[in-house]
């Protein structure tokens, strides 16, 4: 009877069979200890001179190598139990031991205890470090999550449907991955950046509520929180839908469920100003984009904590202090931000000033001294006194000021405040903190190319419809065009887009006649999607959570690569795989490509 480790203490005085790898070896002379490992953790065999060809065998095992062993289970003797183990009150006695498979010394290491191999390494060798028990973990609770997803989906009727990899180009936002067709020489399929296109052609084909866990793909530069090339969204839709507030209702019992029930965390919202959007019969708030980069300076806010943004325009709009006669003046309150010491001062200027900032104004408000700063003596009581009342700010804070263009001010303040809440560790891993966020541009401006472009989807709806679009005539009316598009946002992440969708073909080619593109462009790219509107389209709205953001959230995870079982490294490259690589020149005959020297 072949038998898990973690499943042997059911098993007393019977005989049984366990298989896995070596996890460690001792020698005690007259006994040899082998720690067990499979997937469910560990087991401790016990081989003695008396069964000689096991012993003999045990005498060259090392670690890694992949044996079978027969015998029977035995409690531990008191002084010898191991309470750091699930099987650590038993052991098995060993009565024959074979040799699967032998192992070279490892280049990684496969234990979580001592010190962690380099990611370049884990990534060459991943095969190796999956091993490792919080990894199988890792890919255990994945699993597990999968499965608490598509409960709750088909619990609430949504139809699972696959849609295509090979697909078209799409204006997703990231560049496309392009597969060139060897029948149909110089074009291109791309692969999907989402199943957009296809899941409101799902609505058109009379499917009421539809949902799959998709895989997309895009051309982005990796970093910390997002994956090169390929990655994972719960893609889902809903029919005769024509406000976002009833997808936000359908979908947000599972984000709170998977929170608390599912990782065990608490639900909470720490900022003042964030609970004034939330309405009685809710539980996370609703906060338009504007109030967003406003109050926190990112379209993500973490609501873990307030500190949020203070504008003091009005208060030094008659200024004396030269730095401060500016369109605007906006302020940090730094709760206990008083303790912060010269250098580390010194080290958030420099930031502010990477990100743009001519420098980093502060007013320290101490216990013995009261207030501190170099620019008091540029300020006048009046204006002293109001930043203080305004700000909250008490004995202990600190106020930290930006003076320049208002979305300057915004963004380097946004920023900030997120290294202000790294310092002060106000971000509590055990705690999550939702919000919606809506009401986006459906246009904005784009600095590189002098012109307006999508602020988001090209496939959401703007809000009034056709008549917004019509009677805004110059660019910045165009900019105050609102999208009925909504962001999820997750301790400071975002973690799913969604909208209602632009069902109606006059409306599409006009919101591309604003841009520049004539109906002909339109038709051209999405001439199969146009074509369906026009036979009686039903309105439709959906969103796309991100799962593999949202998993490493929900895991502690700072690095979204450590909860894939493959991923690329920060250059896009698969050390394991050796991908990208070439390819054979018959290969790339077939697909009518050739390569270009750029040497």
């Amino acid at each position: 009877m072949r038998v898990l480790a973690t499943e042997s203490e059911n098993f007393l005085s019977k005989s049984i069979t366990v298989e896995g790898w070596v996890n460690s070896r001792r020698d005690h002379g007259g006994l040899i200890f082998i720690d067990l490992r499979d997937h469910t953790g560990l087991l401790q065999l016990v081989v003695t001179p008396e069964t000689k060809d096991a012993f003999l065998l045990a005498e060259t095992i090392r670690d890694e190598y992949v044996i079978k062993a027969t015998g029977k289970i035995r409690e531990r003797e008191p002084d010898l139990i191991n309470p750091n183990i699930k099987t650590g009150k038993i052991e098995l006695v060993v009565e024959t031991l074979e040799l699967l498979n032998k192992s070279e010394p490892l280049p990684v290491n496969t234990h979580d205890d001592g010190e962690k191999s380099s990611e370049e390494l884990r990534l060459k060798y991943r095969y190796l470090d999956l091993r490792r028990p919080s990894m199988q973990n890792r890919l255990k609770r994945r699993s597990e999550y999968y499965r608490f997803i598509r409960n709750y989906m088909y619990d609430h009727d949504f139809t699972e449907i696959t849609t295509p990899i090979l697909a078209n180009s799409s204006p997703e936002g990231a560049r496309d991955f392009l597969v060139p067709s060897r029948l149909h020489p110089g074009k291109f399929y791309a692969l999907p950046q989402a199943p957009q296109q296809f899941k409101q052609l799902l609505m058109v084909g009379g499917v009421n509520k539809y949902f799959q866990i998709a895989p997309c793909f895009r051309d982005e530069d990796p970093r910390a929180d997002r994956l090169y090339g390929d990655f994972y969204q719960l893609d889902f839709e809903m029919s005769f839908v024509d406000d976002g507030e009833i997808v936000r209702k359908e979908i947000e019992p599972l984000y709170q469920d998977l929170a608390t029930k599912f990782a065990n965390k608490k639900l909470v919202c720490r900022s003042e100003i964030a609970k004034r959007f939330i309405k009685k019969d809710e539980t996370i708030p609703r906060i338009p984009y504007q109030e967003s980069m406003e109050n926190y300076g990112t379209d993500k806010p973490d609501l873990r904590y307030g500190m949020e943004l203070i504008d003091l325009t009005k208060v030094f709009e008659r200024t004396d202090f030269k730095v401060f006669k500016t369109n605007c003046v906006k302020a940090l309150c730094v709760k206990g931000g008083a303790e912060l010491t010269r250098r580390e001062i010194d080290e958030f200027t420099d930031r502010a000033k990477k990100l743009g900032a001519g420098g980093l104004a502060y007013i320290l408000y101490t216990k013995d001294e009261g207030a501190k700063s170099p620019i008091l003596k540029f300020m006048s009581e009046a204006e002293i006194k109001n930043v203080e009342k305004l700000t909250d700010a008490k004995s202990g804070d600190a106020v930290f000021f930006g003076a320049d263009d208002r979305a300057k001010v915004n963004k380097i303040l946004g920023e900030l405040r997120i290294a202000f809440a790294d310092r002060f560790k106000l971000k509590n891993p055990n705690e999550v903190a939702y919000a919606w966020i809506i009401d986006f541009p459906f246009y904005e401006w784009d600095d590189k190319l002098k012109k307006l472009d999508f602020g988001h989807n090209p496939f959401s709806m703007p809000k009034g419809g056709l008549k917004a679009l019509e009677e805004a005539k110059t660019d910045a009316e165009k900019l105050e065009i609102k999208a009925d598009q909504y962001d999820m946002v997750m301790n400071g992440y975002e973690v799913a887009s969604g909208a209602v969708r632009n069902y109606n073909p006059e409306i599409m080619f006009k919101v591309f006649n604003i841009l520049g593109f004539n109906n002909e462009y339109v038709e051209a790219r999405f001439g199969g999607m146009l074509n369906a509107f026009k036979f009686g389209a039903p309105p439709h709205a959906g969103c796309a959570p991100g799962l593999d953001r949202i998993f490493m959230i929900l895991e502690n995870e700072s690095n979204i690569r450590d909860i894939i079982a493959f991923p690329k490294n920060g250059s896009g490259v698969d050390l394991m795989m050796n991908s990208p690589s070439t390819v054979d020149q018959s290969q790339l005959d077939e697909a009518h490509l050739a390569i270009i020297d750029e040497g």
